[in-house]
């Protein structure tokens, strides 16, 4: 018996029975979209609003769809499982790595920030990746050039799968986070809104729907600030902006203060039942700002759940920091 998948660059390639792929690998994607009531949202009755729920992916975020289709692409060139899977992330493409690879026997060497959450530094020692620490005040710009150095030292042991420039990144949002949101708005979505961080959620899924519908309206969400997100990119010599990231694509990019978010995460939660995280509740905010009509159909995609950041107490309770 044989199986035909698509590795991460669109290649087809068949598998034997003896190699098919996990069965944890199969569970990824298909998350439902969750209709928000208008009163939660807005003050006004206006557009109906959905949240994609990319927290309910086997791995607990949106991350499961690139990563799984990184180490598709890296089997299929024959790099995986030889080699470590190497790579920088923040943290929740870690955790994707570290649970899909633990599923196929593939070893995942991972570079974070020290200053990730301590949920994300449980899992990542659960699943038995290997984890890099870097200098918090460095950012993702201090845990991808810790990737590259040790890519570049030690060649035989990694394969440096650099989620940032991989066209395996959009395009698995391209072929499933995309068509899915067609098939459940039957084809009425006229906006999207999502955050910035390797981009590639908002470039694979804003491309496949601009192509079939050109009017739909693509909202890129950035933290608030000076020089902050891939805006203010211009400002600061040393970012690392994306490879994949293309300016022109987004209509429209709106930044949101921290504590906006942070207050749109504990409202919803008080409200709906829905315990989100900070990038969802910036998302949110973007959405009630965007003035769209009643007619409008918004979908905002929610990265995680508010479960990763349990241990941030003081800002689940509001308080000044």
């Amino acid at each position: 018996m044989k199986t035909t998948v698509e590795d991460g660059r669109g290649r087809k390639r068949t598998l034997a029975a003896g190699s098919a792929e996990p069965a944890l690998w199969g569970l990824v994607g298909n998350t439902p979209l969750i209709p928000l009531p208008s009163s939660t949202v807005f003050d006004r009755p206006l557009p109906s609003v959905f949240l994609k729920a990319e927290w309910l992916n086997p791995g607990g975020s949106v991350k499961d769809r690139p990563a799984l289709f990184i180490l598709r692409d890296g089997i299929a060139r024959g790099e995986l499982p030889a080699k470590r899977l190497l790579d920088a992330s923040s943290g929740n493409t870690a955790i994707a790595y570290a649970m899909l690879g633990a599923a196929a026997g593939i070893g995942v060497t991972v570079c974070v920030p020290a200053n990730a959450s301590v949920e994300r530094k449980a899992l990542l020692e659960a699943y038995g990746a290997e984890v890099v620490f870097t200098d918090p005040l460095d950012g993702s710009d201090g845990a991808i050039r810790r990737a590259r150095q040790l890519a570049a030292a030690q060649p035989e042991r990694y394969w440096y799968a650099d989620q940032y420039n991989h066209p395996a990144n959009p395009r698995a949002h391209y072929l499933t986070t995309a068509d899915e949101l067609w098939r459940q708005t039957a084809g009425r979505v006229t906006h999207l809104v999502a955050g910035l961080g390797t981009t590639g959620t908002l470039m694979g899924t804003g491309r496949r729907l601009k192509e079939r519908n050109p009017a739909v309206q693509l909202v890129a969400v950035q933290p608030d600030g000076p020089f902050h997100g891939l805006e203010g990119l211009k400002h600061l010599a040393s970012a690392i902006v994306p490879g994949i990231y293309d300016p022109v694509l987004p209509d429209r990019t709106a930044f949101v203060a921290t504590e906006d978010a942070e207050e749109e995460v504990r409202r919803l939660a008080k409200q709906t039942g829905l315990f989100v995280g900070w990038s969802t509740g910036a998302a949110l905010v973007a959405a009630e700002r965007l003035g769209a009509p009643s007619s409008a159909l918004v979908v905002i995609i929610a990265p995680d759940s508010g479960d990763r950041y349990l241990s941030e107490q003081g800002r689940l309770a509001g308080e000044r920091r």
